[in-house]
């Protein structure tokens, strides 16, 4: 198998420690199923073009500029050597600032994941010792990077024989959590209530494991285009019935902690009970002593 192609090339850098590296996307969306726009009378693919939204006329593409726009319909050109003048040049090094506890980043922040790779042998003494300091330290290191023109910073981190970095997002970046939680109401809530939902939580308790994720309307897509591709009949998917609205908080809890209980699909998962054994010896014993006593 043809090995992948990198990203990014170039040398993560810790003071006067340096080894040239290689960057890798960790994630892809190319298996994803995507549709083209065509046309339904002769099965061609539709181009699209650049309309004035005023005239109504076709823009040519040496007529296209980049404008930001100050006002609702006004705006201010910006030509392509002012824009790539602001541009950040790669120095090809990614800059190790700092080392932070782990648990410090807010997984807001959290952008785009990136494999790190030595390149080559020559430095792989020096990536190793980075990479197992930041092991022994349970740390992750902060630095900066340049991809596509433009500053990131990248939290990085041991994963395996290689290194894990993960762009971030910048603080203007993110929404105030504020102005969406700021109407939630704080009701008085029973003490039974927080413990009936807590034995819900324990039935189903479980252990990250993402070889269980189905995404189940990609697969439908997938067995939509090969049937009709055969030319076999699509049958529509029924609607399910909608779930009630919930009168009684607390019926609905009690109802809950039952269903997970009872039903053998939803527990297959879930960790036994240590209460139920007890119990059920115990029912064993009082019907052995009453046959005795029959006897």
């Amino acid at each position: 198998m043809a090995s992948p192609r990198a990203y990014w090339k170039g040398s993560l850098k810790l003071s006067l420690v340096s080894c040239p590296v290689l960057l890798y996307p960790a994630s892809t969306s190319s298996e994803k199923t995507r549709f083209h726009m065509i046309n339904k009378e002769t099965g061609n693919r539709l181009k699209q073009q650049m309309i004035d939204s005023e005239t109504g006329d076709v823009v040519e593409s040496d007529q296209k500029g980049r404008g930001y726009e100050l006002k609702k319909g006004e705006y201010v050109e910006i030509e392509k050597e002012e824009l790539e003048a602001v541009q950040i040049e790669s120095n090809h090094t990614i800059d190790i600032d700092s080392f932070v506890p782990r648990d410090e980043i807010d997984k807001r922040y959290l952008n785009n994941p990136y494999y790190i790779a030595p390149d080559g042998k020559a430095g792989a003494d020096a990536f190793a010792v980075i990479r197992d300091a930041m092991k022994d330290q349970d740390r992750v290191a902060l630095a900066r990077i340049v991809l596509t023109n433009r500053e990131h910073i990248i939290a990085i981190e041991p994963l395996g024989k290689g290194l894990l970095g993960t762009t971030l997002r910048f603080p203007y970046e993110l929404r105030d959590e504020d102005d969406y939680f700021g109407d939630i109401k704080s009701p008085r809530i029973s003490k039974d209530m927080v413990e009936l939902a807590s034995h819900i939580l324990d039935s189903k308790a479980a252990h990250f494991d993402p070889s269980k994720f189905k995404d189940e309307y990609e697969n439908a897509l997938k067995t939509l285009v090969r049937r009709k591709a055969a030319g076999k009949p699509v049958k529509a998917i029924e609607a399910g019935d909608k779930p009630d609205n919930v009168i009684n908080l607390m019926d609905a809890l009690r109802q809950s902690l039952k269903g997970g209980r009872g039903s053998a699909k939803r527990g297959r998962h879930a960790p036994a009970r240590r209460a139920a054994p007890r119990r059920t010896a115990k029912k064993a014993h009082r019907s052995a002593a009453r046959a005795r006593k029959a006897g």
